[in-house]
């Protein structure tokens, strides 16, 4: 199994765990759950499959949808364990999001693709499950929350690892620091209100 094979299956089940535990704030049912968990784990993956002309992840090897059925089937029996379940979906999902977007910018720099195409597929990647999850189960996206950083970190990361493989830097090493960039800004934002400036109207000039 190669670092990037090890990322896209530490994302998918993570990402599937607050898929699940979303669930358990909507009360479903097991199938729910295992939809929910699937939809949020394999996702973001499956549209950078799509764009990327491969084949998605979860077609060419089953044992990822294995995954997301198991990660639902756990949290079904487990959910009522977690005192915040809301608090253990935004910490979870952050360091989904970390590893998915390194896993993203990753597989696009290895197949040679220029560093734009880097820079979105580490941004999907790691955030179209989120996004999908959360219109799915009628809640208000992490993606879209006024001020939070969220794709700006996605963003970062995949730019921390273009920026180390044109540097020369080894591939481990560059997908570290796409990890680390990403996890530390979004980090940032849920400990200690880490935030961009938002767009304030203003009335018209007369």
């Amino acid at each position: 199994m190669t670092l990037l094979d090890f990322l896209d299956y530490t994302s998918v089940l993570v990402f599937a765990l607050t898929g699940a535990l979303v669930a358990s704030r909507a009360q479903l049912d097991i199938v729910g759950f295992a939809f929910l968990a699937s939809l949020t784990g394999l996702g973001g993956g499956t549209l950078r499959d799509l764009l990327l002309d491969r084949t998605p992840i979860w077609i060419e090897d089953p044992k990822y949808l294995a995954l997301t059925c198991a990660a639902a089937v756990v949290v079904f029996f487990s959910a009522h364990r977690f005192e915040s379940r809301y608090a253990a979906i935004v910490w979870l999902d952050a360091a989904a999001l970390a590893v998915a977007v390194a896993a993203g910018a990753g597989i696009a720099q290895g197949l040679g693709s220029p560093w734009p195409i880097v820079l979105v597929m580490g941004i999907v990647t790691g955030s179209v499950g989120g996004l999908m999850r959360d219109v799915v189960a009628n809640e208000v996206p992490l993606v879209l929350k006024q001020g939070e950083l969220y794709v700006t970190c996605a963003f970062a990361g995949s730019a921390a690892l273009a920026v180390a493989a044109a540097l020369g830097l080894e591939a481990g090493i560059a997908t570290m620091a796409a990890v680390l960039a990403t996890f530390a800004l979004r980090a940032g934002s849920i400990a200690f209100g880490w935030k961009l400036p938002v767009y304030k109207p203003r009335p018209p000039r007369r």
